[in-house]
């Protein structure tokens, strides 16, 4: 599979130009970042998130951690991470881990790191662990631009210095 029927459908269906990257199997974003030899900040990974609430999609650079708390006080909301079986559930058509972070094809709701404002290029995971889509900055940030964002992430190195 290249690409995820669903994503597939949503690209074409509002009218977004993009391409295919094909890379060797990965388990991680990050991963298939340097397997694609694409700069990892470029690389935007989702995060499944849930409460009582339901369930929503953290979008946020591969080379950065989830800050949990900033995305909880941002949404007034206390999301935790989503267990493997939802996943399977969420993202039928997509190899388990393999999420695509413009989960709003699924129907999901989706909070966005504002690191991925100002990128050229987006590249996200097509839904296998081979495949990466590329879209043009300005692309990504149209079929965003109505979710909400903030900084909901940061570097190893920092996330570290907040919590030690």
């Amino acid at each position: 599979m290249a690409i995820a029927i669903t994503l597939k459908s949503y690209l074409e269906g509002h009218d977004v130009d993009y391409d295919t990257v094909e890379h060797p199997h990965t388990e991680s974003a990050v991963d298939s970042a340097k397997s694609a030899h694409v700069p990892a900040h470029q690389m935007a990974k989702a995060v499944v998130l849930e409460d009582n609430a339901g369930y929503i999609v953290s979008v946020l650079p591969s080379n950065n951690r989830l800050n949990l708390g900033w995305v909880n006080e941002e949404l007034q909301r206390d999301l935790k991470l989503a267990t493997e079986p939802e996943l399977k559930k969420l993202f039928k058509d997509c190899d388990t881990g393999a999420v695509p972070a413009l989960s709003n094809a699924y129907g999901l709701k989706v909070i966005w790191d504002d690191q991925l404002r100002h990128a050229s290029d987006i590249y996200i995971e097509a839904g296998d662990h081979e495949h990466l889509i590329h879209l043009k900055g300005e692309d990504f940030q149209h079929l965003m631009e109505k979710l909400p964002h903030s900084v909901i992430s940061a570097g190893k190195e920092y996330s570290r210095w907040v919590y030690e």
